[in-house]
């Protein structure tokens, strides 16, 4: 199995994602990087963060490569400072929206771009053969310093860009005793915002805990209770962002891509009024655009081809349901504190309310089922029948429905997903691919 998935390398830390681990994707990074250069290093707040930080630090300084610690950090800020810093390279350590008990370790390039894959692959290479130099007396790497610097520079990054477009309205923030406990609350304050804060202590064995972008639903009763304008939760290390308005409704990131492409395309910044989402968008997010003169251009899942599409296709937005938006005007990476403040801004800027802003949007009902497979696969075409019956499900369906199915990135499972506005329909032709699948691979194993 490789090392790096779509989104860095991730694990159990102290398990799978180990202390020497760490250490030799260091080496490896560093063997790609080449002498003299620069890293800068971020974390979020789960408790082996500071283990995998010194384990990193140790592999880079070893092989003659300096370090630059930025501390506790959201990944859009090390994607940030990356270039304000003056650095080569930037890794960010985190896994994300997982549970505490996981971690991450995600290479970043000097434009605050992932690296790409098959600079990962070399690097994975290079772990298994063990192929680097041999530790040199005379070139040993250097560690700065700049915990305080780091996080206060991305903060008036973010304060020069919103100053004068935030209105004073009452806003709860879910933090989710992560990354963006030491960016979002500070922000938003400054810029003059009454804000009620939500899992605001920087705890990593809280982070993510029923909390946060993956539960909003603390979100949704704080914003109910407190009377506030709207809501913004983030994940662990602040790549995402979702939404509650006023009433409550909870608006995930195909909404928020509405709301900033149709301030773009008013404003005229919205390159050839295109937006790229992926796959999993609805496709009531799809129908509200092009009623807004708006083209959709859908990616396979995960924010890195959503930004290698934005790169290819010249775009300045783009996004996941998730939450993960991609503002290309400031960022090369999703940021979920910037995209909780653009959002706000285009509201403002557009004398609507959250509700009435995301209301074009129509969700269509989606259904997705999992079917657990004995091993990976990687065209799902080779099931028998298969391609035959999503056929036959498109075509009942119509323009008003669609069918994906796609083998999952991380798991031997292959997921069904159908979208329509007949309910009854979906729910029938899920049960009926679900089932083909299993009857089909239930004869090859017989």
């Amino acid at each position: 199995m490789a090392l790096f998935g779509t989104d860095g390398a991730r694990g159990v830390a102290n398990q799978t994602l180990t202390v020497g681990l760490a250490m030799d994707i260091a080496r490896g990074a560093a063997r790609e990087l080449g002498r003299p250069a620069r890293v800068l290093i971020g974390r979020d707040t789960r408790v082996s963060g500071s283990m995998l930080e010194a384990a990193l630090a140790a592999g880079l300084t070893e092989s003659g490569i300096d370090v630059l610690l930025a501390g506790m950090v959201p990944t859009p800020a090390l994607a940030y400072l990356i270039g304000a810093m003056g650095a080569n390279a930037g890794i960010m350590i985190s896994a994300s929206h997982n549970p505490p008990e996981y971690n991450g370790i995600k290479l970043i390039d000097q434009q605050g771009k992932k690296w790409e894959p098959e600079l990962e692959a070399r690097v994975e290479d290079a772990i298994r053969s063990r192929d680097w130099p041999d530790p040199d007396p005379a070139q040993v790497g250097r560690i700065f310093h700049y915990e305080e610097v780091a996080v206060a520079q991305y903060r008036r990054h973010l304060l020069s860009i919103f100053a004068g477009r935030i209105p004073a309205w009452p806003i709860v923030l879910d933090v989710a005793h992560g990354a963006a406990s030491a960016t979002a609350p500070q922000v938003f304050e400054a810029l003059g915002v009454p804000v009620t804060v939500l899992h605001p202590e920087p705890l990593g064995e809280l982070i993510n805990v029923q909390c946060g972008a993956t539960h909003p639903e603390a979100l949704r009763e704080a914003v109910l209770s407190r009377g506030a304008r709207l809501g913004l939760a983030f994940d662990g290390d602040a790549d995402r962002v979702i939404a509650v308005d006023g009433s409550g409704r909870i608006v995930d990131g195909d909404e928020i891509l509405f709301v900033l492409a149709t301030q773009l395309k008013a404003a005229g910044h919205l390159a050839d009024d295109r937006v790229v989402a992926t796959v999993m968008s609805n496709l009531g997010l799809e129908r509200a655009l092009e009623r807004s003169g708006i083209r959709l251009e859908r990616t396979p899942v995960g924010d890195r081809w959503v930004a290698k599409a934005m790169r290819e296709q010249e775009a300045v937005l783009g996004g996941e349901q998730s939450g993960h938006v991609i503002l290309k005007q400031w960022t090369e990476t999703g940021d979920g504190v910037l995209t909780g403040l653009a959002l706000v801004a285009a509201v403002a800027e557009a004398g609507l309310t959250l509700e009435e802003a995301v209301a074009p949007v129509e969700r269509y009902p989606q259904i997705l089922r999992n079917v657990r497979l004995e091993a990976p696969v990687s065209d799902w075409k080779v099931i028998a029948g298969l391609a035959e019956a999503v056929k036959e499900a498109e075509a009942a369906l119509g323009e008003e429905g669609r069918v994906l199915i796609r083998p999952s990135g991380t798991e031997p499972l292959l997921r069904i997903m159908l979208e329509g506005r007949d309910v009854d329909l979906i729910n029938q032709w899920a049960h009926r691919l679900e089932t083909g699948v299993r009857e089909a691979l239930e004869s090859a194993e017989a």
